[in-house]
């Protein structure tokens, strides 16, 4: 009974996905030279899906467009993902065996690990800067400790991007791998689950959903696991923010700030200050007053600290042909400031809330891969460089490589999470304890404040399991499949996008490790289009505010997996790290720095080409 549910549930959702998309990418011709021929059958490959989650699927048929399933009830063979029959697609020579059910059967693979993968066509990591792509040699990725030689080989292989922009590529409307969501587009198209964690699994996920949404109050509550709110705050819930587990924006017209903030920063001042961000002990130093976050609420009886004040100046950019596109240019600044005027050097940064899926495949990729593209020295003369943010983890002590937070400020979620919990909503977890938030020395009434901590649930504000559950919940949003990924335009807007050199930072796909944390997410073939890496973008989009690693001008990439439905979704086109861009060309066109040459290009090209570079972008 619970298999016909699951079969009803899900059956909807395929025909909604595939009437709405043209279908996605489930099997591809042999593209390796092992497989002779580019027909499916006698030699080539079958493609084989078994249950997933319960719905059975049909064998793609050897003449079947690239990007489509089969509907129920056409001639084929089912299969699964992966070399342990996991949920999702998987490619076995024609007459492979069986693979052995095992107990973790169902999460393990977003690609096949059988020995005869079809793999793509490979050139380095370096490439698509603008260069000719069939120039480009094959590269070897850095040691992957977490694979044997033979799976190291097919990861390097697979993950380098394509030459062939006449068909999609081998699960590449599968964003996610199996955890990837097939659920119908919708508003809440970024709040599934992961497709490939257990059913024991989902009952946390929903549980880290509702505190998701929990709204704090101010302490001393009669509701005693929801006191503790603030004292200083911007928002009572991360649902606040994280709309929908959206992008956040700037506010406009009546639109409140609430998912768009400030941080406040100063650089060192002293020798032993420098030491102490060389040794990565501490990222920079708050403003001494108002201290990290500039909070636009409080609890009753206490002031706010001020709000944040946007001017904008229109500023037009002529594109090849003559169109004419009109980029704001913002300036902030802080009114109603509350407890005196702001420390002389301290800057403030606009920052929007990005939106939440994949995070936990995201913290899975081994920091090898995301090292391999790095070229801070730009020894190869290209204009890129791409830098690791190396943070100090404070849960281990550990230095590790940052790559969560708009400067890569984070290594993992559940760290995300606990300064989203002490900087937004001001509640104190096991990862961050000071109870009272953002409230510094200075802010004696803040301090005098009364706190939720409960001592018979713990010494923190949210106590295990509460940051647990939320980690948990943010680790296993779902990236959505993609849409018309097969389509002719898509392709014609892929190899433009690669072509421009938007890759040469815009990484198109990674391989998570075998060794994930989690094991449904472990050995994904991901698509987040990031290298995770931080780049100088400039003086447009520079805020004068160094984080750790990062410098006032460097930003890290951020993943465009999921771009297409921010409309969808979060009901607007903001874009950029403020929410400066209304669209996604304006998001092009203020790229500078490392990212000025793509730019360029993108502004001299026809203007049939710009949107289809754009139409792939809309596919994501």
């Amino acid at each position: 009974m619970r298999i016909a549910m699951v079969r009803r549930l899900l059956l909807p959702s395929v025909a909604a996905l595939m009437l709405a998309t043209g279908g996605f990418y489930v099997l591809g011709d042999g593209l390796a030279a092992d497989f002779p021929s580019p027909q499916r059958g006698e030699g080539g490959l079958q493609g084989r899906m078994r249950e997933t989650a319960g719905t059975e699927f049909a064998e793609t048929s050897p003449h079947l467009p690239f990007g489509h399933l089969l509907p129920l009830g056409q001639k084929g063979r089912r299969s699964g993902i992966g070399d342990d029959g996991g949920r999702g697609i998987s490619l076995l020579p024609a007459g492979g065996e069986k693979v052995a059910d095992r107990p973790d059967e169902g999460r393990d693979s977003g690609f096949a690990g059988n020995e005869r993968l079809p793999l793509t066509l490979a050139f380095s990591p370096q490439a698509g800067r603008g260069d000719d792509l069939s120039a480009v040699e094959p590269s070897v990725s850095l040691s992957r400790p977490d694979l044997s030689e033979a799976d190291r080989a097919k990861v390097t292989a697979v993950t380098r991007p394509t030459l062939d922009f006449s068909k999609a590529e081998n699960f590449e409307a599968m964003s996610a791998g199996a955890a990837t969501s097939i659920a119908p587009v919708n508003q809440d198209s970024f709040s599934q689950p992961s497709a490939n964690i257990t059913f024991e699994e989902e009952q946390g996920f929903h549980l880290g959903n509702a505190l998701f949404r929990k709204l704090w109050v101010s302490a001393p509550s009669s509701t005693q696991a929801s006191d503790g709110l603030g004292p200083l705050y911007n928002a009572r819930a991360c649902q606040t923010c994280h709309f929908r587990d959206g992008r956040g924006h700037p506010p406009e017209g009546s639109a409140d700030a609430t998912s768009m903030f400030l941080r406040l920063a100063r650089g060192p001042h002293t020798e032993a200050e420098k030491a102490a961000i060389a040794a990565h002990d501490v990222l920079n130093f708050p403003d001494p007053v108002y201290g990290r976050q500039l909070q636009d609420s409080a609890v009753p009886g206490l002031p706010a600290e001020g709000h944040m004040a946007i001017a904008y100046r229109e500023e037009p950019v002529t594109l090849k042909g003559g169109e004419t596109v009109s980029l704001r240019r913002p300036s902030y600044s802080v009114a109603d400031l509350g407890y005196g005027p702001l420390g002389a050097d301290t800057t403030i940064s606009p920052r929007v809330t990005q939106a939440m899926m994949g995070l936990g495949l995201i913290e899975a990729i081994h920091p090898d891969d995301i090292l391999a593209h790095a070229d801070p020295d730009d020894r190869d003369g290209d204009g890129i460089s791409g830098r690791a943010a190396i943070v100090r983890d404070p849960a281990t002590g550990n230095t590790v490589l940052g790559r969560f937070g708009w400067k890569a400020q984070n290594a993992t979620v559940r760290q995300q999470s606990a300064d989203a919990f002490a900087g937004d909503i001001g509640i104190s977890t096991p990862a961050s304890k000071d109870s009272h938030g953002d409230c510094t020395t200075a802010q004696t009434a803040c301090l005098a404040m009364a706190d939720g901590v409960q001592a018979r649930l713990g010494d923190t504000e949210a106590p295990d399991p509460v940051l647990g559950l939320v980690t948990f919940y943010a680790e296993n949003l779902a990236v959505p499949a993609r849409r018309k990924a097969s389509f002719s335009e898509t392709l014609t807007g892929k190899k433009v996008f690669y072509e421009t050199g938007c890759i040469s930072c815009h990484v198109p796909k990674f391989v998570t490790r075998r060794d994930a944390a989690n094991k449904a997410h472990a050995f994904q073939l991901i698509w987040p289009y990031s290298d995770f890496l931080l780049h100088d973008m400039g003086d447009g989009l520079a805020d004068g505010q160094s984080v750790g690693e990062a410098s006032g001008k460097e930003w890290r990439t951020p993943p465009l997996w999921g771009i297409g439905l921010t409309r969808t979704v979060s009901g607007h086109t903001f874009f950029l790290h403020d929410g400066r861009a209304r669209n996604l060309t304006e998001a092009i066109l203020w790229h500078g720095g490392e990212g000025q040459k793509a730019r360029d290009r993108f502004a001299d090209l026809d203007k049939a080409d710009r949107q289809a570079l754009i139409t792939f972008l809309e596919s994501l």
